[in-house]
């Protein structure tokens, strides 16, 4: 893992503030000012994580993201969105896109490198949660790790590495409540109050994909107010 990170953002300022506390952090960082050129690079330079804005000129980030995620080479590449815009609606745009997190501008630079070292940590090729030797099947469920993906009897799912996390984490505490407030500090590496809204559309795109390999079982249940149950 070569920790080189691509920032793709028009905003100059933005963007050299960025790149100047990520190499304080001790990342390489390469740099592009519209979502064309941050395209080539991201192909070009094969970053270990990308940095990314929704709006900018010509091609804006989520058809960037969209991009990234079609080309073999760039497919898993981890992906942080920056925009200004917090509707749940554009959070759900990025997530369904496969983006791994989301930060609404303005933010804090901390939080911002704090969230890189955490999908850095959790993106080393293989799922975060699928590193320890765990539960892997039960009654019709098996979870293949390698492949981001889980089979319900003869049927099978392929995930982005946070549904796997988010399914491998409920798996593993199967018939018992997992509140947001574990899924966010297990899964993203911090705990932040006002961002719930960020477990409920992932967990919405997680059930979709389960449900329609399910035969029918609804398998995950929320706990309104509490958290999420996997029921097998």
């Amino acid at each position: 893992m070569n920790n080189k990170i691509l920032v793709i953002d028009d905003d100059t300022s933005i963007n050299e503030l960025i790149k100047v506390n990520l190499e304080l952090g001790g990342y390489n960082v390469v740099q592009a000012y519209d979502g064309i050129k941050g395209f080539a690079l991201a192909k070009q330079e094969l970053p270990s994580l990308i940095i990314l804005d929704v709006m900018m000129p010509e091609v804006d980030g989520f058809t960037v993201a969209k991009r990234v995620r079609e080309n073999p080479s760039t497919k898993d590449v981890p992906i942080i969105m920056l925009t200004a815009l917090s509707q749940l609606n554009d959070k759900a745009n990025g997530f369904n896109i496969g983006v791994d997190d989301y930060l609404v501008k303005p933010f804090e630079i901390e939080e911002l490198l704090m969230r890189v070292k955490a999908l850095l940590k959790r993106t080393h090729q293989i799922p975060m949660s699928a590193s320890v030797k765990d539960l892997q099947t039960l009654g019709e469920i098996t979870l293949l790790p390698e492949q981001y993906s889980v089979r319900i009897g003869d049927n099978q799912a392929k995930l982005t590495p946070i549904e796997f996390d988010i399914f491998n984490l409920l798996f593993q505490n199967h018939g018992n409540m997992v509140s947001s407030a574990k899924l966010l500090k297990d899964i993203w590496g911090y705990s932040p109050d006002d961002d719930i809204e960020t477990i409920r559309v992932h967990i919405r795109h997680l059930r979709s994909k389960i449900d329609k390999i399910s035969n029918g079982k609804k398998y995950i249940e929320t706990i309104y107010g509490g958290g999420y149950k996997l029921n097998i």
